[in-house]
């Protein structure tokens, strides 16, 4: 295979993986519900409505995580490696998270349990503020970078081939104490407090959680423009961490994330489409209180937000996985992908995936064809 063909396959899979974290923050929505449980629900009844309204998407969100993960694996194993083998501790608290999730939802309802609902219910809220959180500040290490070395001749070495190592005791929470990637994972969080507000919307039919929603939504809202403004402000400004694509060495360029959107502009278009996708879900359904379609606004808007910032950290000769321990250690599309025979035997699967998205809007119509109300979950022996 030449070279052409070999990055072209690197940058449609680093396009896959921007499409998939793209798809699972929209899908955090799940996780704001969860965080306004018992702001929005002041009854058992509303509660219960809440819950079911995200249980029913619950498994998409956690589908697309592993499924994040896995894609992630297999197209550039050397990430996997790295930021999965070294920053553990980040990886671990996520997987927790959603974990204690999956639990609540199945068991909160279960005759007998030991811990009783109201245990399960504060796990919900647990998973609903931790896990947007930590994601965020995990994903803001791709433009702000982490502390690992990459030794790759190790691998020779008998005794320990380990290529990959940690440069702190900490294990990736040192990147929490990074005021720009906690702006990132704030903004996370309340845009998918945003998101589960406008999907409640949408979605159930109840006066007094209609009342609430919308009341929520212009602060929840608020902060997170101020939260993302920042977080885009300081990348757009910062200096990048830029591949000379003759020698791959790795140095810091000036503004190099504002080049990437002028070099890349159908990119810029994107982001631009995203912002404007999302202000419009949110300002039309704060002016306008019959209007209930937001959600797809702002969910498509926060799609194509998310690949944009996603296609700007690793295409246009950027290190999407930038190491403040030694530069050079920094992971780019082109030194830490899989084989080109493993890309284009995983570039053959991936013709299935528009299958498999028009089942999941096919599954998703039909759970949403009708409003929930209080009738629908007191009748239903399958409602969590």
């Amino acid at each position: 295979m030449d070279s052409t063909t070999y990055s072209l396959l690197q940058h449609y899979w680093w396009l896959i993986i921007s499409l998939l974290a793209a798809f699972l923050v929209f899908l955090l929505f799940v996780q704001g519900g969860q965080s306004l449980l018992f702001t929005l629900g002041k009854t058992d009844m509303q509660q219960k409505m809440l819950l079911n309204s995200t249980g029913r998407k619950w498994e998409v969100t956690f589908t697309t995580l592993v499924t994040f993960g896995g894609a992630f694996f297999a197209s550039f194993p050397l990430f996997y490696s790295t930021s999965f083998g070294g920053a553990y501790w980040v990886w671990m608290l996520i997987l927790l998270c959603f974990v204690i999730q999956a639990v609540s939802y199945e068991y909160q309802n279960k005759k007998g349990n030991l811990l009783g609902k109201k245990t399960y219910q504060i796990f919900l809220i647990i998973n609903g503020v931790a896990g947007p959180i930590l994601l965020g500040t995990a994903v803001a290490t791709f433009f702000n970078g982490a502390e690992f070395f990459v030794r790759k001749e190790q691998l020779t070495d008998i005794a320990m081939p380990i290529i990959s190592s940690w440069a702190t005791p900490w294990h990736g929470l040192e990147a929490a104490f990074v005021i720009w990637n906690l702006c990132l994972g704030f903004a996370i969080f309340f845009l998918a407090r945003v998101l589960a507000i406008l999907y409640f919307i949408n979605n159930i039919e109840d006066t007094e959680i209609m009342g609430r929603c919308r009341k929520q939504l212009i602060p929840n809202a608020g902060l997170f423009l101020v939260f993302f403004l920042v977080f885009l402000g300081h990348l757009l400004l910062k200096d990048g961490f830029a591949v000379n694509p003759d020698t791959a060495e790795v140095f810091m360029q000036p503004h190099k994330y504002f080049i990437n959107l002028v070099e890349m502009p159908y990119v810029a278009l994107v982001l631009l489409l995203g912002v404007v996708g999302v202000l419009f879900g949110i300002i039309k359904t704060i002016i306008n209180s019959e209007w209930y379609k937001g959600i797809w606004f702002a969910g498509t808007g926060t799609i194509l937000t998310v690949l944009a910032l996603f296609l700007c950290a690793g295409w246009n000769n950027t290190a999407y996985y930038p190491s403040l321990a030694d530069l050079q250690s920094s992971l780019t599309i082109e030194n830490s992908s899989s084989s080109p025979f493993t890309l284009k035997v995983m570039s053959y699967v991936s013709i299935l995936v528009p299958f498999v998205l028009a089942y999941i809007f096919y599954a998703w119509r039909s759970l949403d064809l009708h409003k929930i109300n209080s009738e629908d979950v007191s009748g239903d022996d399958h409602a969590y």
